[in-house]
């Protein structure tokens, strides 16, 4: 549980799902929420069975529930812990879904050139934001923790065994493991016949089919500089993840400093390279999650490098100074609704 932050509010992305005037009579909406992951989730389903409807909400958040439980490092057992506890030291056999995350998340770490790391858990410890530990580390803190943080020293055998190189390395899946739930989620429904549905899983979002009444759902993307709930811009997209990284997220204030807990593994500090929020639109949302943190992380121009390489990934970045930076294929999907907001061409 974090101190100032409720997850389900602050990676907003505003979801027109209310009332939906013009839908079809005979499907009415099955809402229901849970809190795993750090994070508050919700999923909104429309249906004409409500019982079964709820049936097919619970399935999702038990199979949340069977994630968590195998690669959260806030559970002493989980599998993550145990690769993390026998660092240095011996191979640890995993679950095919344990792996399948873990080998995503070492895939973006090579892509984004160590900007997205999995081993920055050390870094996540030391800092504690949104946490009641939250503090700025020493120098001497930081400066040891790098030897701790390098995602090539993450090496697994033929068998799902993985193993941290040095005694001291910590993994943290926050970066990616809600994606992969997201995604579970989706399929769940998917797979039980359902048409129409938002998943919501403390901001990562997932949209299924269209909106009841045959539209193609609005997403509001947050306004970094106002309260929760304001929105600066307009996205229309269906079955795909959108997920948000930014600095209103989870942070602290010390000396008029904001520390925001997006850590740039190669300086273990918060990243700083002018960017605000960035948003990934693509077709899983384990990859949104894990391309949300890199982006932010290289920055405006490197970050969009590497959006354009990859297929059927899109992206919005807002930076300090109000400008928005578009991928090719955002162009004529992505609508300011804020005029301060200016798009870069």
């Amino acid at each position: 549980m974090t101190k100032k932050v409720n997850l389900y509010f602050c990676v907003i992305i505003l979801l027109f799902v209310s009332l939906l005037s013009g839908c079809s009579k005979k499907k009415e909406p099955v809402t229901d929420s849970a809190y795993m992951l750090g994070t508050h989730l919700n999923i909104t389903i429309w249906t004409e069975n409500e019982d079964e409807g709820k049936k097919v909400i619970k399935e999702c958040f038990k199979r949340i529930s069977e994630i968590e439980k195998k690669m959260s490092v806030n559970i002493k057992d989980s599998e993550i812990n145990n690769i993390n506890k026998n660092a240095g030291k011996e191979f640890v056999k995993v679950s095919a879904e344990t792996s399948k995350v873990l080998n995503k998340a070492l895939k973006y770490g090579e892509i984004s050139n160590g900007a997205f790391d999995l081993t920055v858990g050390k870094f996540v410890k030391l800092w504690g934001i949104g946490t009641y530990n939250e503090r700025i580390p020493s120098k001497s803190e930081i400066d040891d923790a790098l030897k701790y943080v390098d995602y090539k020293l993450l090496k697994k055998d033929e068998k799902n065994g993985y193993k941290l190189d040095k005694e001291g390395m910590r993994i943290d899946l926050g970066g990616i493991a809600k994606g992969y739930a997201a995604d579970e989620a989706y399929r769940i429904l998917k797979s039980n016949g359902i048409e129409n549905a938002v998943i919501n899983l403390g901001g990562n979002i997932f949209t299924l089919g269209t909106r009841p009444d045959g539209e193609i759902w609005k997403i509001g993307i947050q306004d970094p500089f106002e309260p929760t709930g304001t929105y600066m811009g307009i996205v229309q997209f269906s079955d795909k993840a959108i997920v948000t990284s930014g600095n209103y997220e989870r942070f602290f204030i010390k000396n008029n400093k904001r520390y925001h807990h997006i850590i740039d593994p190669k300086t273990g500090y918060p990243s700083e390279n002018g960017i605000i929020s960035t948003t990934i639109i693509t077709n899983h949302s384990i990859d949104a999650d894990a391309l949300s943190t890199s982006v932010y992380i290289l920055g405006v121009k490197k970050g969009l490098d590497l959006i354009e390489k990859l297929d059927d990934v899109e992206c919005i970045i807002v930076t300090k100074n109000r400008k928005v930076y578009l991928s090719s294929g955002m162009k004529d999907k992505f609508k300011i609704k804020n005029n301060s907001f200016q798009i870069e061409n």
